[in-house]
Parts: structure tokens; sequence; C-alpha cells
């Protein structure tokens, strides 16, 4: 396995992360993840949602938006990333980047995916 995805993964831990729906933030949550906000979560508008973003952010808090690789989630990623950029919210997608590389496409896979290579690699 690509051991900068676990330095990545290891790392992002201290960031807020923005994902789709619940089994994201489930997925994340078996991986340790504590600081996870569902943009699809609440009967909330958008700019709201970025309003409630911007207040958990202080001036030190990265945020990663870690939404699905399908044409739906790239949409609302560049869509976060751009609002959220516009108010000043310190932003670190490496993790996103990697995950692409990596080919995962959905983030409720993560979970399973790290498990099942670490089970590989003690096979070996």
């Amino acid at each position: 396995m690509n051991q900068q995805l676990l330095k990545d993964i290891e790392r992002a831990k201290d960031y807020l992360i923005i994902v789709e729906g619940k089994k994201d933030k489930f997925a994340l949550q078996h991986l340790d993840f504590e600081n996870i906000f569902v943009i699809n979560e609440t009967g909330k508008s958008l700019p709201e949602k970025i309003e409630q973003i911007q207040q958990l952010c202080d001036k030190k808090t990265k945020v990663c938006i870690l939404t699905d690789f399908d044409k739906k989630g790239k949409q609302l990623y560049l869509l976060l990333k751009s609002k959220l950029q516009e108010i000043g919210v310190r932003m670190d997608n490496t993790l996103r980047g990697i995950l692409l590389k990596e080919r995962i496409s959905h983030i409720e896979g993560l979970a399973n995916y790290i498990k099942n290579h670490n089970h590989e690699n003690k096979k070996r």
C-alpha cells in the first residue's frame, strides 16, 4: 500500500473533514477521524452549511474536502472549495489527490480498502 496514503490519513486527522453522507462519516470514524462535517446531513441550505463550517474553523484549522469522485461529488467539491476559499478557510486536499491516484472513488470504501491492504501485507 502507498505509505504516503497512510501518512496523509494521519495528518488529515487534525483537519475538519467534509464528506457527503453518513456512510462516508462512518467509514472515516473507523479510521479514527473525529472532526467530520457531513454536508448532506441537515436540511440547511448550502450557504448555511458553509457558515457552519466557517464557525467550526479557527485560524489554525485546515479543511479537507473528501467528496466522492463521481460527477456529483466532483461538482460539490469544486463548489465547496471555491466558496470556502472565498471566505478564507485554509484548505489541504493532499489526501484527496492521493485517493484519486489510488483509484478510491468513494470515501465510504476507504476503511475497507485500508483493512484489505493491511491484511494482504500481513500475508506476505
